[in-house]
């Protein structure tokens, strides 16, 4: 496979990949497994499915470096926690467009820490996927926005560090291979999530058995398609492409909603007219995005 393919199929497969992994993960949530355990469970085994990526290969350095991946995989729990924080005190329509942002911010930080110039084009087409995926995720009107203070902190702060993680994660990457920065970043991530075990609402033991395989089936998904996207990246750099394709995950999000929520026990299928209109809108500035990055 070409590089320029490559940065068109595995960040699409991620994509899709990553709305079964989140479909999977949401049905266990409804069996009270909570935002922290679930987050601690999802790193640890998203690290060892991550593990696979040694057998890529890569350059071994010295101890006085592992400062690179020790401060991605912080940036990876910082931006995770500040996320989840806004998803769940926060409002999500609000937070949702917020996460966004990484596109444009990874095209900006592209152009600042690495040698990525980005073009006129990719700029529309980053632009164009924010305003996508806050279409996309477009929520029938009537309540006003809880929290927001906390969403807006949580919201573009964890925008910002997963902006900073696949920069440097590219910046890093040739120094190291993916088959080594990868799995030692994740790794570490998985011990940091550690720190999230004090705000447990009861232990791992007491997660109902029925949640179980949503959640490791969940994770185990998330793991792959983390595999797939990061590394494409990492591998034939272009994180600001692989970021306006993977965004594409907005629109497969109301595609299997639609078509196959209700095996998930998801109701979102059932929204009103005028919430599917502007969702319509949201995709096809999806695929005029895309349509962006891959036309010459």
């Amino acid at each position: 496979m070409s590089p320029e393919a490559a940065l068109i199929a595995l960040p699409s497969i991620a994509a899709i990949l990553y709305v079964f992994s989140a479909l999977m993960i949401k049905r266990a949530s409804e069996y009270g497994v909570g935002v922290w355990r679930a987050t601690f469970v999802t790193n640890l085994i998203v690290a060892v499915v991550c593990s696979f990526l040694w057998l890529l290969g890569g350059h071994d350095q010295p101890w006085s470096l592992y400062w690179q991946p020790g401060i991605i995989a912080v940036l990876f729990l910082l931006g995770q926690t500040l996320q989840w924080l806004a998803l769940d005190r926060g409002d999500v329509s609000v937070a949702v467009p917020l996460f966004s942002a990484k596109i444009v911010l990874v095209a900006f930080l592209s152009t600042q820490m690495l040698s990525d110039p980005i073009t006129p084009k990719l700029w529309a087409a980053a632009a164009l996927s924010v305003l996508a995926v806050t279409l996309l995720n477009k929520k029938d009107e009537g309540k006003a926005p809880k929290n927001i203070g906390l969403t807006l902190i949580g919201g573009l702060g964890g925008a910002v560090c997963f902006a900073f993680f696949d920069v440097l994660v590219q910046k890093w990457s040739p120094a190291w291979g993916a088959g080594r920065l990868l799995p030692i970043l994740f790794w570490m991530g998985a011990l940091l999530s550690f720190s999230l075990v004090p705000f447990f609402k009861a232990p791992l033991s007491a997660i109902p058995r029925p949640a179980w395989p949503w959640l490791v089936g969940g994770s185990a998904l998330l793991g792959i398609q983390s595999a797939i996207f990061v590394g494409t990246f990492a591998i034939f750099g272009k994180a600001t492409i692989t970021n306006i394709v993977y965004s594409a995950r907005g629109l497969w999000s109301v595609v299997l909603v639609w078509l196959i929520g209700h095996w998930f026990s998801n109701l979102e299928q059932h929204l009103g007219a005028k919430v599917l209109r502007w969702r319509l809108v949201g995709a096809l500035m999806m695929m005029s995005a895309i349509a962006l990055v891959i036309l010459k």
